[in-house]
């Protein structure tokens, strides 16, 4: 079975929604495909405070904010996970398990998801202790202890939101320093310092192992200086070490930088006619919101414009 579209769009986050309503204002006909829950990452971010016209919002609400803007305009949106991209010709055709969908353009918004812990025991312990989504998962940790591994926003984020649950906290990182805004920083160290603060922090740690039976019970960690290990009781734990590009189904034609990020000129365009990119997905130095929707402001109007050019109109 096959749907005829101008415009494919692939991923529901902030990226591929707003991309859709510049597309629907342009007059073009757009179709979301979004394998999970419109919103992505942002809609397991529990509170956002550097986007835009909200001092403070849940991500799921701005999510849903979103996707009724881009619903109300006529864009589409189906639950379904793209497979297949074959760019060869005009007409460009993106597979799931039961339909084709042909369009002139697509538009690649498929985003980043959460880089693996990377241990020998992660398949053990997934869903048995071992989380990458605090918000998802957190409340199963009332008056535990869990840890939190990583330096940047996500990893505060989640330290935060954890910190109304669990008993006790611990904060892993292999470095020192942290890549954090000085916003959650100053969250974080007001927690930290508080006299029943929950947070026990190993700075310059890795995590060598995980222990447990049936579940996860603790972690092996690595002093990076000394190489001892120290071995640390957890009944959780949550992985906030970054994020990969979500390119596994993509042409190897298409251009990646050298880790694997697309590449797109200043119009979102890749080095393939038809096809653009726009988000997290992306080569760029800051990955956030507001990036996102304004990429997806270029890629939508791009977009439009060639199949326009493509149309003759």
């Amino acid at each position: 079975m096959e749907k005829i579209y101008d415009i494919v769009i692939i991923g529901g986050g902030p990226a591929g929604m707003t991309a859709a309503i510049y597309a629907q204002r342009a007059g073009m006909k757009c179709v979301i495909l979004e394998k999970m829950a419109v919103g992505g990452q942002v809609a397991l971010t529990p509170r956002i405070e550097n986007y835009p016209g909200f001092k403070v919002i849940d991500g799921i609400s701005l999510s849903q904010n979103i996707m009724e803007q881009t619903m109300g305009l006529g864009a589409e949106i189906d639950y379904v996970e793209a497979f297949d991209i074959d760019f060869s010709g005009e007409m460009k055709k993106v597979k799931t398990k039961d339909v084709t969908y042909v369009a002139y353009a697509v538009i690649l918004a498929m985003g980043a998801s959460a880089r693996a812990l990377g241990t020998k025991e992660d398949a053990r312990f997934a869903g048995k202790g071992l989380s990458y989504c605090a918000i998802c998962d957190g409340a199963f940790f009332k008056d535990k202890v869990v840890a939190v591994v990583g330096g940047g926003n996500s990893a505060f984020q989640d330290i935060e939101y954890l910190s109304t649950f669990a008993k006790k906290i611990i904060h892993i990182n292999r470095r020192s320093e942290f890549r954090a805004d000085n916003a959650n920083l100053e969250t974080y160290n007001k927690l930290k310092n508080q006299k029943d603060s929950k947070i026990e922090a190993y700075l310059g740690y890795v995590i060598e192992s995980l222990k447990g039976d049936k579940v996860l019970e603790g972690l092996m960690l690595r002093n990076l200086k000394t190489n001892e290990l120290v071995e640390v009781k957890a009944d959780g734990l949550f992985v906030a070490i970054g994020r990969v590009p979500q390119t596994e189904i993509l042409d190897k034609r298409l251009k990646l930088d050298e880790t694997g990020y697309v590449t797109v000129d200043q119009h979102m365009k890749t080095n393939l006619d038809g096809i653009f990119a726009c988000g997290d997905i992306t080569h760029k130095t800051l990955r956030q919101i507001a990036t996102a929707t304004g990429d997806g402001a270029i890629a939508g109007i791009s977009a439009s414009s060639y199949v326009k050019s493509v149309r003759g109109v």
